[in-house]
């Protein structure tokens, strides 16, 4: 099914070009976050827009005082590292600014911090990032609060926003082990990405009692097959989730960022770049079962070869989706704002849709991603029942 909206913009004083896609649209509405990325492209944005339409549908409960948006998702081919990165975001920004306030309601995604993007937002006079959904409430600033106070939430020196989408692919994680037959202390993790998904999600596996025998950041990869002090790493990381090899235990080893492919583990946990798990590379993986933590990081003929090897791969828009899930509880008042609320949701509705996904699979003999797509296309047919045609 093609976009209902593609956007691409280039920017007047670089070339740089940045991309908007809305795949489908609930009462007008879509969500999905804005990444910066060099070598960023529309089909990759494209990709993750349909992504998001997933994402929006999978968590569907008409218990939930949130009703489900459309997908959306916008990119910016830049490295966030990049000295004019910011304004070429500013730019982009105030060009495409009648979309985010009257359909896209965004947030960071890879490469873009929330903090980043409020300060953007709020230069061009806009008071957040999600304005189109605030305009339907009776008492927005009701919403504007709780969503405040949720972010005001630190949880051991984090703000509780950079936490709940790893605590969600951690869940993910140890459920997939679960239905493996492995307790959390017999069961070891390896995770690309140390940033604010791959960091909590190792963080958080580790405290269930997973080994997480290593790590890999944009420098390389750190390896202890005894375990790795995750909390000692995520205290010596910088703001881009880089690792300080200074801090490094006398056990611990380094070794090339492209070996995470190449360690052993039950769970193999791909939380940065997209298409990282290719068809050149897929026979190097020596894992159990991989979670997705990133967006898009196994293309298809790699998912197929590690099907037939017996690797279920949980698919992103299931592993990942309590990011973006979280935000619209806590707006929509399906939570209170803080972590204990936060996290006992993640836990039920991850228990529920895994459990449901994987019933699904041993039933039918379809893939983990088969399923959930089914699982998807059958909430998002609730939701039209309850709404009305979804765009």
């Amino acid at each position: 099914m093609s976009s209902l909206l593609e956007i691409t913009w280039c920017d007047p004083v670089t070339s740089r070009r940045g991309y908007v896609v809305i795949d489908s649209l609930v009462r007008g509405l879509a969500s999905g976050g804005l990444r910066l990325r060099d070598g960023c492209s529309l089909e990759e944005v494209r990709g993750l827009a349909q992504g998001m339409t997933r994402k929006e549908a999978l968590v569907y409960d008409p218990a939930d005082a949130y009703v489900p948006l459309g997908g959306a998702k916008g990119g910016i081919d830049i490295d966030p590292g990049a000295p004019d990165a910011r304004d070429v975001l500013k730019r982009f920004l105030s060009a495409i600014l009648p979309t985010v306030r009257s359909q896209w309601n965004t947030g960071e995604d890879f490469g873009l911090r929330q903090e980043t993007i409020d300060e953007v937002a709020a230069e061009l006079g806009l008071p957040s990032t999600v304005e189109a959904v605030f305009a339907t409430f009776d008492d927005p600033s009701t919403a504007r609060g709780r969503l405040a106070d949720a972010f005001a939430c630190t949880v051991d020196g984090i703000s509780l926003d950079g936490l709940v989408g790893g605590y969600g692919v951690a869940q993910a994680a140890l459920l997939t082990a679960e239905g493996l037959g492995l307790p959390p202390t017999r069961t070891t993790a390896v995770v690309q990405g140390f940033g604010s998904i791959g960091g909590a999600a190792a963080r958080y596996l580790a405290r269930a009692g997973v080994k997480v025998v290593a790590v890999a950041d944009r420098e390389g990869l750190v390896r202890c097959d005894d375990g790795l002090d995750v909390e000692g790493l995520l205290r010596s990381r910088d703001e881009h989730g880089v690792i300080d090899r200074a801090g490094l235990r006398p056990g611990d080893v380094t070794a090339d960022r492209d070996t995470w492919l190449d360690v052993p583990c039950d769970l193999l946990v791909p939380a940065a770049m997209s298409y990282v798990i290719t068809g050149d590379v897929v026979e190097r993986v020596r894992a159990r079962a991989v979670v997705e933590g990133a967006n898009m990081p196994t293309l298809p003929e790699a998912e197929a070869a590690l099907a037939q090897r017996g690797i279920p791969v949980v698919p992103d828009f299931l592993a990942n989706v309590m990011t973006n899930a979280w935000w619209w509880w806590v707006v929509f008042g399906d939570i209170e704002p803080t972590a204990a609320a936060s996290f006992a949701k993640i836990d039920t509705v991850m228990r529920r849709l895994v459990d449901t996904v994987e019933g699904d699979h041993r039933t039918s003999g379809a893939t983990l991603r088969e399923c959930a797509l089914a699982l998807a296309d059958r909430n998002a047919q609730a939701l039209t029942e309850r709404v009305g045609v979804i765009g």
